[in-house]
C-alpha cells in the first residue's frame, strides 16, 4: 500500500507546485506593456487585441501603478491581460517633462525574473503580424532610431535581479540625453549602436547578449509623416509605433492628419464587448458625455433664438409672417437696385456709403474703427468657439463622432457670440438714432427717397447668406484633403492653411457687412418701433 500512497503524495505535490506557478505565470515567455493612468487603458486594450489576432499563446502581462481605477483593472483582465500593480520609481533628472515623472519604471520589465524573457511593446504601439519570433533574440534587443539612438518602445528583455539592481543602483549616475528612461538605457547599453542585427532565421551563435531590431519591428510612424511611406516593406512590417509626441491614435483628430491611424482605428473596432458598453473601445461614460453634447448646442441655439426673435416678435412664426418673409426676399433678388460696395482689405469705402446713408437726417456717424473692432470680434469668437469644441469633446471618441461634434460646438457657439455682438450693435446704432433726435417718419422718407434702400427683413438675407458661406468654407478647408484623397500630412495642411486663408478672407468682408447692417437696421427701427426685431 505504500506505493500507491508515496505515488499519490508526489502527484498532489506535483499538481500543487504547477498550480503555485500558474498563479503567476501560465507561460515561460510574455508580452509586456506598462500602464500608469487610464488615458492609456484603450491603447493597451487595442495593442491586446492585435496581440490577440496574431494567434500568441504568450501570456500578456500589464504593469499598472495606482494611478488606474479599479474599473480599468477589471476592463483589462475581461480583455484577457494577467494585471500585476506595481509603485513607480521616480525619475532622478530634475530636468525633463513632467509627463516624464514615472517613465523610470519601465526598468522593472528587467525584474520580471517568472519568465525566461519578455518581449516590451509601449501603449501606442499595434502588431500587425506575428512577432512570437523575437523570443529567439539574445538577451537584450532593440531598435536603433535616427541613426545611433535605441527606441525603448519595442525591447526583448531576458529578466535577471542581478541586471536590475545594477540598473537601479546607476539610475543616479549615468545620464539620460531625453531625461527619461530610454536616454539611461542609451547611456547603459552606450555599446548597443555596434550590435548586429537580429535574424530571426539565421541565428548566432553564440548568442550575442545585445542585438538591434528591425525596423519591422518598430515602424515609426513619425518617420512615416516625412515621407508618406514606410521606409521599409509595408507587407512585412511587425510592429507600428505611434511615435506622435503628446497626440496618440486614440486622439479622434489624429486619424483625420496621419494616415497609419487608420490601421489602429480598424483594430479598435474590433474590440469585443468585454464589459458592458465597451465593444469597439467605447467607454460608456463617454457616450452619455457624446449624447449630451450632440443635443445641447441645438437647445442653446433654439433658446438663443427664441429670445433674439420669437419673443419680441410672436408673429415671426405666424404663416403670414413667413409669406412676407418670401415676398422680401423674391423682391431682393429681382430688384435691380445696386447695393453698396465693401472692401475686404480696408473698410473706408464701406464706412463712407454708410455714413453717406446715415447723414441724411441724423448727426450719428460709424466711428472709424468700427469695422476693426468687428472683424477683431468675429476673429475672437471664432478661436474661442474652437478652442472650446477641442476642450469639451472626449478625446477618445470614434474620428467621425469628434469631427461631427467639433464642426456642431464651433458653429454653434460662433454663432451665438457674434450674433450676440451683433444685437449689441444693433442697439447700439438705435440708441445713437435716438439721440440724433429724428423722428420715424423722416427716417421711413428719406431712406425711399434715396434709391439706396435696401429690401430688408427680420433675419436678412444677407445675413443668411453671410453664415452660411462661412459654415460651408470652414467645412470644406477642414475636409478637402479627404475628399480630394490626399494622405501625405504636409500636403494635408498646406490645403488646410491655404482654406484657412480663404475663409480668413471671408470672414473679415462678411463681419464688416453684418455689424454694419445690424448698425444701420438700429438707426432705422430704433426704440420707437416695437413690432420689429433683431434674428442675428
Amino acid at each position: 500500500m505504500r506505493p500507491p500512497a508515496l505515488l499519490a503524495a508526489l502527484v498532489a505535490a506535483a499538481l500543487l507546485v504547477l498550480l503555485a506557478a500558474g498563479a503567476g505565470a501560465a507561460t515561460e515567455e510574455a508580452y509586456v506593456t506598462l500602464l500608469y493612468g487610464d488615458e492609456f487603458v484603450l491603447g493597451v486594450r487595442v495593442l491586446g487585441k492585435s496581440l490577440r489576432d496574431t494567434g500568441t499563446r504568450r501570456d500578456m502581462v500589464v504593469l499598472v501603478s495606482d494611478g488606474v481605477s479599479e474599473y480599468s483593472r477589471k476592463l483589462l483582465q475581461a480583455d484577457g491581460w494577467i494585471v500585476n500593480r506595481i509603485t513607480l520609481l521616480a525619475n532622478p533628472n530634475q530636468v525633463r517633462p513632467k509627463r516624464f515623472w514615472g517613465v523610470y519604471t519601465k526598468l522593472k520589465i528587467f525584474n520580471m525574473t517568472d519568465y525566461k524573457k519578455v518581449v516590451y511593446l509601449d501603449a501606442d504601439t499595434i502588431v500587425v503580424k506575428s512577432i512570437d519570433d523575437l523570443f529567439k533574440c539574445g538577451q537584450f534587443c532593440g531598435n536603433l532610431k535616427h541613426s545611433e539612438r535605441m527606441n525603448s518602445g519595442v525591447m526583448v528583455v531576458e529578466p535577471s535581479e542581478t541586471l536590475f539592481n545594477d540598473m537601479i543602483n546607476k539610475v543616479g549616475s549615468l545620464p539620460s540625453y531625453t531625461g527619461g528612461d530610454q536616454g539611461f538605457l542609451n547611456s547603459y547599453y552606450s555599446d548597443f549602436p555596434n550590435s548586429r542585427v537580429y535574424e530571426p532565421d539565421s541565428p548566432l551563435t553564440p548568442e550575442p547578449k545585445t542585438q538591434r531590431l528591425s525596423t519591422l519591428y518598430n515602424a515609426d510612424v513619425g518617420l512615416y509623416m516625412l515621407a508618406n511611406k514606410w521606409m521599409v516593406d509595408e507587407k512585412e512590417l511587425r510592429v507600428i509605433h505611434y511615435t506622435l509626441g503628446p497626440l496618440k491614435p486614440w486622439d479622434w483628430f489624429t486619424a483625420w492628419l496621419v494616415k497609419p491611424v487608420e490601421i489602429w482605428q480598424d483594430i479598435r473596432q474590433t474590440l469585443e464587448e468585454s464589459l458592458p458598453g465597451t465593444g469597439g473601445g467605447k467607454n460608456p461614460h463617454d457616450q452619455l458625455v457624446v449624447k449630451i453634447l450632440f443635443i445641447l448646442p441645438f437647445c442653446l441655439l433654439l433658446f438663443g433664438y427664441y429670445q433674439s426673435c420669437f419673443q419680441t416678435n410672436k408673429e415671426l412664426i405666424s404663416l403670414r409672417s413667413l409669406c412676407a418673409f418670401a415676398r422680401r426676399a423674391r423682391h431682393k433678388y429681382k430688384s435691380e437696385e445696386s447695393l453698396p460696395s465693401y472692401s475686404v482689405v480696408g473698410s473706408a469705402s464701406a464706412f463712407s456709403i454708410s455714413n453717406q446713408r446715415l447723414s441724411n437726417g441724423t448727426h450719428s456717424k460709424l466711428p472709424p474703427y468700427f469695422g476693426a473692432i468687428a472683424v477683431l470680434v468675429c476673429f475672437v469668437s471664432a478661436s474661442f468657439s474652437l478652442a472650446l469644441a477641442f476642450a469639451i469633446i472626449p478625446r477618445q471618441v470614434m474620428p467621425w463622432t469628434g469631427l461631427l461634434l467639433m464642426f456642431e460646438w464651433t458653429f454653434v457657439s460662433f454663432f451665438l457670440l457674434f450674433g450676440s455682438y451683433l444685437r449689441f450693435v444693433y442697439r447700439w446704432g438705435s440708441i445713437s438714432a435716438n439721440h440724433a433726435g429724428f423722428s420715424n417718419s423722416d427716417s421711413s422718407e428719406n431712406h425711399m427717397g434715396s434709391g439706396h434702400q435696401r429690401s430688408m427683413s427680420d433675419c436678412d438675407m444677407d445675413a443668411t447668406f453671410y453664415w452660411i458661406g462661412m459654415a460651408i468654407i470652414a467645412t470644406v478647408a477642414v475636409l478637402s484633403p479627404t475628399i480630394l484623397g490626399i494622405t501625405a500630412l504636409f500636403t494635408k495642411l498646406g490645403l488646410m492653411v491655404a482654406g484657412g486663408v480663404v475663409l480668413a478672407s471671408f470672414m473679415t468682408y462678411a463681419a464688416e457687412h453684418l455689424a454694419i447692417s445690424a448698425f444701420n437696421k438700429g438707426q432705422k427701427d430704433r426704440n420707437g418701433s416695437r413690432t420689429r426685431s433683431f434674428c442675428f
